[in-house]
Formats: structure tokens, C-alpha cells, sequence
């Protein structure tokens, strides 16, 4: 049984594939396993896919008609036997050390689950995000935090990050509480992410960069942003409270909220009544702010 399943979804990343995969396969750490879910390619990633597994046994491809990374990681969740879980993006890079650092700290600390950082690399003609993806630096190394406590501190600073590629898990520790990712949305990482802190009470960080994360053109925000994305949003929301409305969770919608729904005036003015609503019908607009109600409404 391997120590470390790697699961990957893989959706049209032809161009990012290899040296993704190459990443992997140069680890200083070797007794892992990948599991690769093809969903659904037009292109040529499922060709490279399996000429990687015919040299080397610990990969793993599945192919399945296109459902969406929920449906992607679930499978292969479902065919992984490491002890640990580590989700990555098809066209992010871990650097050579991350998973020895990785697993030597969770035996050390005998975590849940630990966070750790990411550098961020643009792709030529991306634009910049107004985030980073260094936070462990707000954490004492070596101290367990229990998942209220480490969301609220994230909150408060303005950090919070729900991306599953900056998490290391304990495989028990998932099938213990049950948690799978919610299929047939995006931003499926703000609920399983959340779901994960809020049950554990023995988080770690790892003060280190591990993963260098690309930023794509394609996949910027703003580029795409549409009625699907908030009512994704709100399905993530009502999920949250569905599984506990507390304090906490009132606090993460306000944080979250405001900001998808200042975000939503890019989207189309025919598809604003709809999720505004929506919104509505669900008692969220307390969450969402006279400003950012405004910002949704008017600016263009």
C-alpha cells in the first residue's frame, strides 16, 4: 500500500500536463501513487496521461465522460489506498521536496491535516490576482489548532484560503467524517475545504512553499465570471449551514459573500435577478451588504 494517493483531475491541459506530471515523478519521496481521472478531454491529455502510466506503475488513469472536478476527485478518492491525500491541479507543479516534507511533518504531528504555501506563476498574458497563497507565517509550527480557531484567524486577517492543492490529509481522518467533494458545482473547494476545518481539531501548518501554482488567462476570474458562479456560491452556502449555522459559519458567509457579490456586477443584467433572488429567498442579503448590494446592481 502506498504511503501518499495523489489525485488528479484532468480537464483540456495538454500544453501544462508534462510538466506537471514530471514534477511528480522527480519527487525526493517515491512510494506514492496517482490517480489520474480524465473528465472528459477533447484534446490530448488523456494520450499523455497513458503513456505515463505504461512506464510506470504507480499510475493510475480513469476516463469518464466531462462531470466536473467534484465528480473527478470523488472517483478517484473512491480507488485510493495511500494513507494520505493530496489533491492537486493538473497544471500546478510541486517542487521536488513537498511530499517528504509533507509526510515526515504529518507523522511528526500526527495532524488531521496540515496547510502549507504556494508560489504563484503567471501564465504570459494572465492577469495578476490581488491574493497570495502565503499564510503559514500567521501559524506557530508544531501546535495543533482546532478548526474554528485556525477559520477564525484567517478571517480576521484576510487570509482564508479554501484550495484543496495547499492541503495535506490523513486518509482515516477523511473517512471518518465522510467528507467528499459536492458534485455538479464550482468552487466545490469552499465547502469540502471548510467542511474539513470546521471537524478537526488537530490542524498544523507547515511553514514552507511547496507548490508553485499557475495562473492561467483562461482561468482568470473576472474573464469568466457568470451567474453560474454565484449560484454555485450560494449552493456552497446552503450546504454550510445545512451541516451547522453558528457564529462561524454566519462570519465565513459575510466574508465570502460580499466579495461574490461585488464581483457579480460583471455578469449580464438579465442574469442579476435571478441569483439576487435567489439570494433573497434564502435570507443571505444580510451577508451580502448595502455595498456590495449596490456594487451588484449599478456599477458597470
Amino acid at each position: 500500500m502506498p504511503k501518499v494517493s495523489i489525485i488528479i483531475p484532468v480537464y483540456n491541459v495538454e500544453d501544462y500536463l508534462d510538466e506537471a506530471m514530471q514534477s511528480l515523478l522527480t519527487q525526493s519521496f517515491s512510494d506514492f501513487e496517482i490517480i489520474a481521472v480524465n473528465d472528459g478531454s477533447t484534446d490530448g491529455s488523456l494520450s499523455i496521461l497513458e503513456q505515463y502510466a505504461s512506464k510506470d506503475k504507480r499510475i493510475t488513469v480513469i476516463s469518464q465522460s466531462n462531470q466536473g472536478q467534484s465528480a473527478a476527485r470523488n472517483v478517484a478518492l473512491r480507488h485510493s489506498s495511500g494513507s494520505y491525500i493530496y489533491f492537486m491541479d493538473s497544471d500546478d507543479c510541486l517542487k521536488p521536496e513537498a511530499l517528504q516534507v509533507c509526510v515526515d511533518y504529518m507523522e511528526q504531528t500526527q495532524a488531521d491535516f496540515i496547510f502549507f504555501d504556494a508560489d504563484i506563476m503567471y501564465e504570459q498574458g494572465a492577469s495578476t490576482i490581488p491574493w497570495d497563497y502565503h499564510r503559514s507565517h500567521l501559524c506557530l509550527p508544531h501546535v495543533a489548532y482546532e478548526g474554528e480557531e485556525l477559520l477564525n484567524l484567517m478571517l480576521d486577517t484576510g487570509k482564508h484560503s479554501c484550495v484543496v492543492w495547499g492541503l495535506f490529509i490523513k486518509k482515516t481522518y477523511l473517512d471518518h467524517i465522510g467528507l467528499t467533494f459536492y458534485p455538479g458545482i464550482i468552487h466545490e473547494d469552499e465547502l469540502f475545504t471548510t467542511l474539513l476545518t470546521l471537524q478537526s481539531h488537530r490542524i498544523f501548518c507547515l511553514q514552507a512553499s511547496l507548490v508553485n501554482h499557475r495562473v492561467r488567462q483562461a482561468s482568470t476570474m473576472g474573464h469568466r465570471y457568470s451567474a453560474r458562479n454565484v449560484n454555485c456560491y450560494l449552493t456552497v452556502f446552503d450546504q454550510l449551514f445545512q451541516f451547522q449555522e453558528s457564529p462561524i459559519t454566519r462570519k465565513f458567509a459575510r466574508y465570502t459573500l460580499s466579495k461574490v457579490f461585488y464581483t457579480a456586477h460583471l455578469i449580464p443584467l438579465k442574469d442579476k435577478p435571478q441569483v439576487f433572488f435567489r439570494a433573497l429567498r434564502s435570507g443571505y442579503l444580510k451577508y451580502i451588504g448595502w455595498k456590495s448590494t449596490f456594487v451588484f446592481w449599478f456599477k458597470r
